[in-house]
């Protein structure tokens, strides 16, 4: 029966808390942090420098930044309390009096005065449950001199009805205030828009509510940051009639969104002044105005799938646009970025179905632009500078379906001159389809535009075609997409044995393959890895050693197939953690270390030299299988140095032993290696609900 009820209360608890609205939680969460201060008090966020204060979340908490912007923790009764002389905290309630009265206690005196001097003390005083949304003694001081005098020089109709707006004709708590609500008015039913985000701000047309629920014996006051104006018009509607957006208003009557931005809806524009449009080469710009599919996507790329306010924002958050990929919209203390970009030029232009913020500069999505300009929005300069140079614009900057490597700038050492060879290769960097990286396989082969066809690689933390792998995210453009790829490609050249016999390093190894009758295997088909020792890893060898192994044909194939891999692993596909099953022998431990891979811990000295057959790596040792302890480690770098004899040390451990009597000490004799080994065979695993060792857990 207990347990019932203990699973009713917390199905209750659960409930409540999953029913809190986000102001509520994190007013909550300011609660919790103000609880040393005394009772009824809350922990505030203040950006030094500002008056601008906000209830604390967790994140906010433990960055301490706003905006990007430093704070610092104030403590001030929560919503409802205030203080008594000598006692800790918050612990009286505020008296409950009428709305009039109200507003001078929460700090909102200019409200009071303006209500006052506009007939609507009585209206304020008296019966009913009103809503109040209104605007602190600061937001009053922020109104353009101009529209403050003309609101008080005609109190009995245009302050009215400005206050008017401001109130509902029912109590609405922070609870009641849903995200995307509207309420009407008492001015000429007009409705407020409110929005209620994730991070806890509520916002009534943007204004954000900085002092909620602050409860009247007729109602309600929420103090918000600025004076609010009646909206009638639609988002459409505004930028029809503001002559700085003209060349968006017909760019969108061209792409045919001027339905949707009059329709019903929670929009967010990001909009471009004339001037955005004209700092955009003329080219490209008559390009996107030209194509309907860039022109659409190009604009829904503006556009957010939610309405969100310049206050509701207080750091960086990727937003979803129509267009389907993601805009970080951000602050930098009172600016609102766009992609870390402060660019926005006037916010918060309200309409009854969005909000319109202007921008000074265009966002062209990647799927408007073509093959060149989404390589010269990219960390591949050089490559891109290449593929000019190699004659290849009419292709990057064309209709074709296309898809092209393009080797990161680190990829090439020093400088690279335009040769006919060169020109071939950039040729083979470019594909003769558009792909998505999502749609390769392992074993798939690409066809470039100079006819070679290349292999795809499938491994487990990477995606390669031939040696080069992909090293970052795909940019699907209008008609070709982009793949960033992090080393120049080197097509395959033959067979593996080709690639030897072409190399003066290996004319050792290429006579040790002939004398051990492997030539056959290394130029049928197939898929293999050769860890390819080099003239002068044989040099290195002791010539007695040499000479025996050359004369014994069986024993020299045994040590050739063990530097032979099954299944072809160019250096991209090499992680902590890597084995590969040689033709002969146990399996090669590989890993990565200072970007340098190592086989048994011996070092890759030059890697993907790609094969028709397979890869060559060329190494300066022969390999030899690594010691038992060595090969449970991670083989990605040199052995440490081995420890003398001298290192083994003398300790003591209580045993139990027929030997001796019980209880006694025993001198016991052991090397360094066999401590650490013990030492790591008994730490302690953590399990739930108790604590298991490694050798405990061997016998379970």
């Amino acid at each position: 029966m207990k347990v019932l009820v203990l699973v009713l209360g917390l199905a209750v608890v659960l409930a409540v808390c999953v029913a809190r609205s986000p102001y509520q939680a994190v007013l909550q969460h300011s609660r919790i942090r103000g609880r040393l201060q005394g009772p009824n008090v809350c922990a505030m966020q203040q950006i030094k420098g500002t008056d601008k204060k906000y209830f604390t979340n967790c994140k906010q908490w433990y960055h301490r930044k706003i905006c990007g912007k430093p704070t610092v923790i104030t403590y001030e009764c929560c919503p409802g309390y205030e203080k008594i002389s000598g006692e800790k905290g918050c612990p009286a309630a505020l008296p409950l009096v009428n709305i009039y009265n109200t507003l001078g206690v929460v700090g909102a005196s200019t409200t009071q005065m303006y209500s006052e001097r506009a007939k609507l003390r009585e209206e304020v005083e008296g019966p009913g449950s009103f809503t109040f949304f209104a605007p602190s003694n600061e937001a009053w001081a922020a109104l353009p001199t101009e529209i403050l005098d003309a609101l008080v020089s005609n109190v009995n109709i245009e302050l009215l009805n400005a206050l008017h707006y401001h109130m509902v004709n029912r109590r609405l708590t922070s609870e009641e205030l849903k995200h995307g609500s509207s309420f009407a008015s008492m001015y000429q039913g007009f409705h407020v828009h409110i929005h209620h985000y994730s991070n806890g701000i509520v916002t009534v047309n943007c204004a954000r509510l900085i002092k909620p629920d602050q409860h009247a014996t007729n109602g309600i006051v929420h103090v918000v940051d600025r004076v609010i104006t009646a909206i009638s018009n639609n988002v459409n509607t505004l930028v029809e009639v503001d002559d700085d957006l003209e060349t968006l208003r017909t760019a969108m009557a061209a792409a045919g969104l001027t339905a949707m931005l009059e329709s019903e809806g929670q929009y967010t524009i990001f909009a471009p002044t004339n001037d955005a449009f004209e700092k955009i080469p003329s080219e490209t710009l008559n390009r996107i105005l030209g194509d309907p599919v860039a022109l659409r996507d190009l604009l829904n790329y503006h556009i957010l799938k939610t309405m969100q306010c310049a206050e509701s924002i207080v750091s960086g958050t990727p937003m979803e646009t129509l267009q389907g990929t993601t805009l970080e919209v951000g602050c930098d203390g009172d600016q609102m970025t766009l992609n870390g970009k402060a660019i926005i030029t006037k916010k918060d232009q309200l309409g009854t179905n969005g909000v319109i913020h202007y921008i000074n500069e265009l966002l062209i999505p990647d799927s408007a632009k073509v093959l060149l300009e989404l390589a010269e929005g990219s960390s591949v300069s050089t490559a891109t500078k290449l593929f000019v140079d190699a004659g290849l614009t009419p292709h990057l900057t064309g209709s074709e379906a296309l898809t092209l490597l393009a080797p990161l700038d680190e990829a090439f050492k020093g400088p690279v001159s335009m040769t006919p060879d060169m020109r071939t290769l950039l040729t083979n960097h470019v594909l003769k389809e558009q792909l998505s990286s999502n749609s390769l396989y392992h074993g798939q082969e690409l066809e470039t535009l100079g006819g070679l066809r290349l292999r795809v690689f499938v491994y487990r933390n990477s995606l390669c075609i031939e040696n080069a792998c992909i090293a970052a995210h795909d940019k699907k453009g209008r008609y070709a997409t982009l793949f960033t790829v992090d080393k120049v490609l080197t097509p395959p050249m033959g067979t593996v044995m080709d690639v030897l016999k072409a190399d003066d390093r290996f004319s050792l190894l290429v006579g040790a393959i002939q004398t051990a009758g492997m030539t056959e295997l290394l130029n049928q088909q197939g898929a293999l890895t050769f860890f390819a020792p080099t003239n002068e890893a044989f040099s290195a060898m002791p010539p007695a050693e040499l000479n025996k192994l050359m004369r014994n044909r069986q024993e020299l194939s045994a040590v050739l197939r063990y530097h032979l891999g099954e299944g072809l692993l160019v250096s991209g596909g090499v992680s902590s953690h890597t084995r590969v099953k040689p033709l002969q022998g146990e399996r090669l431990e590989l890993g990565v270390r200072n970007y340098t891979v190592y086989v048994n811990r011996i070092p890759v000295v030059e890697g993907d030299l790609m094969a028709t057959n397979g890869v060559v790596h060329a190494i300066n040792s022969i390999i030899k299988p690594l010691p038992p302890k060595v090969e449970r480690e991670q083989a990605d770098g040199p052995a440490a140095p081995p420890r003398s004899a001298a290192s083994s040390r003398t300790i003591f451990s209580r045993r139990w032993s027929a030997a001796a009597p019980a209880g006694r000490w025993l001198r016991v004799s052991k090397t360094a290696e066999e401590e650490e080994e013990e030492e790591e065979e008994n730490r302690p695993i953590r399990t739930s609900p108790v604590l298991i060792t490694k050798g405990q857990r061997s016998q379970i």
